[in-house]
């Protein structure tokens, strides 16, 4: 049996058993390295050479969650609540509650993409933004797995489609990887052959809002997080500071390209004004990076993970294998490419990473099987982008359940991975489908 397939499978059963993310990434990764003939030995030192692919960005979350829980201390958190709190009203006024739904999910699926291209900072808007609306979610009785859908259409949706931001990055490394592969495409022409495909992210959230989730949903109002420090309250003064530390962390990180520093520089705003007490720092801090460390520890392990599955070289197989199925039957074709991108981006948890991986063999087959320059573009975006949504180890899971977890009651597989594969990665590949055959 192909050995990424199959160790795709096992770190998904066992993530769907609750196994804890981690370690179906360790055993799905030894998995396939033994099925790959690596032994047992060679798939270790593959994997550990692979962790530190990611630490980059393991070290970036940590600090960016100490800067979140830093922030909290200006107050601001207290401020968003007192204001998002008048939208609900009393209890009983139905119709202010519906327009306090509609209004909250508006705004987070706004900053969520917002965070891809016009401030790109990626999910580490999250842990900034959601903890505080957690109590204003609970009141509205807002069904999670709604707002998780929610902020991952807005986490992939506009680098699918639009070239600003993270686009730039997803639309570029798409269309370099299709030169080397022998297909030269111009950039204005993606953002079009990606439209179709756009829209089924698009028929996703809409049914997630309007049919899966409408229901109200009850959660207990509880305590955020572990820290004893007294709440914060807020003054003029630490607002300012607040929106100055946020700002500080956004232009460091856009000038340096470094979520790293840009946290950084907003813990260091708080410090100076005085709004972060040296006595009470270190607590804060490590409870930020205990909040973030269960995104850190994951996207280290699934560097190791797609470290051990490109070494088995079973990915070029795949493809190979499923070319000699398909014979001369293009939708036949399409509909294989879009499943081995799927298979590919769930396990390593990156579209960015997955487009590589694929672009070789995609590009020679689509052209083998007739497909226009635009579908090829469509086939290979879409195939990368699916997965993205859905996957156990991927930042744009791994990014709401940061933010509506602070209170134990959302997990991580079964209130943000399973909602979001099925209402993104399913007309993903209808959509997908449906652009490759006709553009």
């Amino acid at each position: 049996m192909n050995a990424v397939v199959l160790a795709v499978a096992v770190m998904l059963v066992l993530s769907l058993l609750r196994i804890h993310v981690v370690i179906a990434l360790l055993i799905g990764s030894v998995t396939g390295g033994l099925v790959a003939g690596m032994g047992l030995t060679e798939t270790i030192e593959v994997f550990t050479e692979g962790l530190g692919s990611n630490a980059v960005i393991a070290l970036s979350y940590a600090l960016l969650g100490s800067f979140a829980v830093a922030l909290s201390r200006t107050g601001l958190p207290e401020l968003m609540v007192s204001k998002a709190i008048l939208l609900v009203g009393k209890e009983g006024e139905t119709r202010k509650k519906s327009l306090s739904k509609v209004l909250i999910l508006f705004v987070i699926l706004m900053i969520s993409s917002f965070s891809q291209n016009l401030i790109p900072v990626h999910i580490a808007i999250i842990p900034i933004f959601i903890p505080p609306l957690i109590t204003v979610l609970n009141e509205l009785e807002i069904d999670r797995r709604l707002v998780a859908t929610v902020i991952t259409f807005g986490l992939i949706t506009p680098y699918m489609w639009f070239p600003v931001g993270f686009g730039s990055i997803f639309h570029e490394i798409l269309q370099t990887n299709m030169k080397d592969s022998g297909m030269t495409v111009k950039l204005d022409q993606i953002p079009s052959a990606m439209t179709i495909p756009s829209m089924g992210m698009i028929v996703g959230l809409l049914f997630a809002i309007f049919i899966s989730y409408r229901k109200p949903r009850t959660y207990k109002n509880q305590s955020i997080g572990t820290t004893n420090t007294p709440k914060a309250t807020y003054t003029k003064r630490s607002i300012i500071v607040a929106i100055l530390g946020i700002a500080a962390t956004l232009i460091v990180q856009l000038q340096t390209d470094s979520m790293i520093f840009g946290a950084l520089s907003g813990i260091i705003v708080l410090y100076f004004s005085g709004t972060l007490k040296l006595s009470s720092s270190d607590q804060i801090l490590t409870e930020g990076m205990k909040m973030m460390s269960f995104i850190g520890f994951v996207m280290i392990s699934a560097a190791g993970f797609a470290a051990v599955m490109r070494k088995t070289g079973d990915v070029k197989s795949l493809v190979e294998n499923s070319a000699a199925f398909i014979g001369n039957s293009p939708a036949l074709g399409v509909l294989l490419m879009l499943v081995i991108g799927l298979l590919v981006t769930m396990g390593i948890g990156s579209s960015f990473s997955t487009i590589p991986i694929i672009t070789t063999i995609f590009v020679p087959l689509s052209a083998e099987l007739g497909l226009s320059a635009m579908a090829t573009i469509a086939v290979i975006g879409t195939a990368a982008a699916l997965g993205d949504a859905g996957s156990p180890a991927s930042d744009s899971t791994l990014g709401p359940t940061s933010g509506l977890n602070v209170d134990n009651q959302h997990n991580h597989i079964w209130d943000t991975c399973v909602p979001t594969f099925l209402h993104y990665n399913i007309p993903l590949i209808v959509f997908g489908f449906i652009a490759a055959m006709i553009i």
